[in-house]
């Protein structure tokens, strides 16, 4: 089987590069440069270009199109509405399109931001309403409605939260800013769970490797086990690191303005993507631990 893998430079591509590395499988690592990455090729492909996507898929005899890419910086979007629609919406139909043509299954990685309006207090299913309070979260909802549209063959998987020893993220960030400053204030208002992108890549491998998503398309919620608010992981983050010298303080959102609401209640219920695929969710410290023991390792 052939699988083409897009946003290869980020973090969840990254991890995705690391779970194939023995695939029985053809992987084929794309990104908006050309790049080795530990021995690694990653082709330039941009999937705003139509004509590209149809072209690489075809070229390819592509079965399976993991797309790890997106327009993620949910503050900027705002101001850039446009370019984010293109990113999550528009290109996400060009890569439907084209792996449909070839008779292909479409593996989309979309978002807790699809909701967010309502006040939830229990854990966001599936079939529940999207709702998103921002450009990044209603960009993403297109996407998501764009391949509905299209008929493709497709699994969507909603996450949140998301860091790895790749990029930057919050898990990062935090490191860096509790091992250097005396205090730091952080929301305890908006609750969640942390997801390590190594994780998601390893469920979403094991469902292509062992052929699991064949007639179970649909829409799936992955984050790992548990709840927090960004003031408990970033406790957590100090903690696991040594980091007790820095005061962490809890503060509300409104606290640190930001041109976009996000969700002050997200946590993804998993039930149907356990149930589907038979398959473990590590809970959230216990993968917080494994990814500050390999930054750790690393420095």
């Amino acid at each position: 089987m052939n699988i083409l893998v897009t946003g290869a430079n980020g973090q969840l591509g990254n991890c995705l590069r690391i779970a194939s590395k023995d695939s029985k499988d053809n992987y084929t690592f794309t990104d908006i440069a050309d790049a080795v990455v530990d021995g690694t090729p990653v082709s330039r492909l941009d999937i705003t270009d139509a004509e590209a996507v149809k072209k690489a898929v075809k070229d390819n005899d592509i079965n399976v199109i993991v797309n790890c890419a997106a327009y993620t910086n949910v503050d900027k979007a705002e101001d850039d509405a446009e370019y984010a629609e293109l990113l999550n919406a528009t290109a996400v139909r060009n890569l439907a399109e084209a792996v449909k043509d070839n008779g292909g299954t479409l593996f989309h990685v979309s978002t807790d931001y699809v909701f967010g309006k309502e006040p939830y207090n229990v854990p966001c299913r599936e079939d529940q309403k999207g709702t998103p309070t921002g450009v990044y979260g209603l960009t993403k909802l297109h996407g998501e409605q764009a391949i509905a549209a299209s008929g493709v063959k497709a699994l969507i998987f909603r996450t949140a939260w998301l860091y790895s020893e790749f990029g930057k993220n919050f898990v990062k960030t935090m490191l860096s800013l509790t091992s250097t400053r005396p205090e730091l204030n952080v929301v305890f208002d908006q609750t969640g769970t942390p997801t390590y992108a190594q994780d998601l890549a390893d469920a979403l491998f094991d469902i292509i490797e062992n052929r699991r998503f064949e007639g179970n398309e649909g829409i799936y919620h992955y984050s790992n086990e548990g709840v927090c608010s960004w003031y408990d992981f970033t406790k957590m983050i100090a903690e696991m690191a040594g980091n007790d010298a820095c005061d962490i303080r809890p503060c509300h959102s409104d606290e640190f303005p930001s041109p976009v609401k996000r969700p002050s209640y997200s946590v993804l219920d998993k039930t149907k993507f356990k149930q589907t695929f038979g398959l473990r969710v590590p809970y959230w410290t216990e993968s917080l631990r494994k990814c500050i023991l390999n930054l750790m390792h690393n420095a």
